[in-house]
C-alpha cells in the first residue's frame, strides 16, 4: 500500500509539471484550479475508476465529468499520462485546430465525456449519465468534479435535487473546495457554507476529506461504491495553486499562465517537494 501511495505521489508531481509547462507554452489558461484538483484526478484515473485508456468509449467504463471545465489542463495531463493520447499533444493546448481547447470538447478528443465550461452544466450531464446507467442496468459509475465557486449556480442545486430524488447511488460528486473563485473568497462573493449541512439536507451521503491526501480520497471513493440508495458528495478540502508556494491560496493565479521566470521557479519547487 505504501509503495502504491508513493507511485501516486510521483504521478501527481509529473501532472503538476505538465500543467505548468503546457500553460506556459499556451500563454493563457487556468493554473490555480488545475493544480488544486490533481490528487483527485490521479486517484480516480490511476486507482478508483473502471477505465481502460485503450478503450475510452467502452460502454461499461466509469465516466468522469469535469464540470469546472476551466481546470481541463489537469485532465489533459492525466489522460495523456494514462495513455489516451501522446504527451506531445499537450503543447498544442489552446492552439487553433487543436482538440485540446481551453475547455473540454467531447466532439474532438477521446476520453472527454462532456463538453463543459459553462459552469454547473457538467453536473446536470453527469446526473443524466447516471440515470441512463440505472435505466439500462449498467453497473458503471459516474464521477463529477465541481468547483466551490461553481456552487453559486442554481443549476448545481437543481441537479443535486434530481440526483437525490432518483436515488442515483452510482453518482459521486466531488467538490474542489479550494475556497477561491475568480472574484475572491467564495465566502465573500456568495457564501455557500455550510456545505456539508446543505448536502445532507438534500438527502446526499456526504464526506469531507483532505483533497491532497490519497489515502483519504481513495477511502472516500471506495466508501461511495458501497453506499446504496443515495448519491455521494465528497467535499475535498484543497489549496488553489497547490504545489507552488507563490501561487498557493492566491486568487490572482486563478486564470493566468506562468511566465518563463515563474515556470522555472515553480518546476524547481515541484522537483524538490515531497
Amino acid at each position: 500500500m505504501k509503495e502504491e501511495m508513493e507511485e501516486l505521489k510521483k504521478i501527481a508531481k509529473e501532472i503538476r509539471r505538465d500543467i505548468l509547462l503546457m500553460l506556459n507554452v499556451a500563454g493563457s489558461g487556468h493554473v490555480g484550479g488545475s493544480l488544486s484538483c490533481v490528487e483527485i484526478l490521479v486517484s480516480l484515473y490511476f486507482k478508483v475508476m473502471n477505465y481502460d485508456p485503450r478503450r475510452p468509449s467502452d460502454k461499461d467504463r466509469d465516466r468522469f465529468v469535469l464540470s469546472k471545465g476551466h481546470a481541463v489542463p489537469a485532465l489533459y495531463a492525466v489522460l495523456s499520462r494514462a495513455g489516451v493520447f501522446p504527451r506531445n499533444m499537450l503543447w498544442t493546448l489552446r492552439k487553433l485546430g487543436s482538440p485540446l481547447q481551453g475547455h473540454p470538447d467531447a466532439k474532438y478528443l477521446p476520453g472527454i465525456e462532456a463538453s463543459t465550461g459553462s459552469l454547473a452544466h457538467g453536473l446536470s450531464q453527469a446526473c443524466g449519465m447516471a440515470l441512463a446507467g440505472k435505466l439500462d442496468k449498467n453497473p458503471f459509475r459516474v464521477y463529477c468534479l465541481v468547483g466551490d465557486g461553481e456552487m453559486d449556480e442554481g443549476l448545481v442545486w437543481e441537479a443535486l435535487l434530481s440526483a437525490s430524488h432518483y436515488r442515483l447511488d452510482n453518482l459521486c460528486v466531488v467538490v474542489d473546495n479550494n475556497t477561491l473563485q475568480i472574484d475572491g473568497r467564495c465566502r465573500d462573493v456568495m457564501n455557500i457554507y455550510p456545505l456539508e449541512d446543505k448536502f445532507k439536507a438534500f438527502g446526499l451521503y456526504t464526506r469531507s476529506v483532505d483533497g491532497h491526501k490519497f489515502s483519504e480520497l481513495i477511502g472516500a471513493f471506495e466508501e461511495a461504491k458501497k453506499n446504496k440508495g443515495f448519491p455521494t458528495v465528497i467535499i475535498a478540502r484543497t489549496v488553489k495553486g497547490k504545489g507552488v508556494s507563490f501561487m498557493e491560496d492566491k486568487v490572482e493565479y486563478h486564470g493566468v499562465a506562468p511566465t518563463d521566470e515563474e515556470l522555472k521557479k515553480a518546476l524547481e519547487e515541484i522537483d524538490e517537494g515531497d
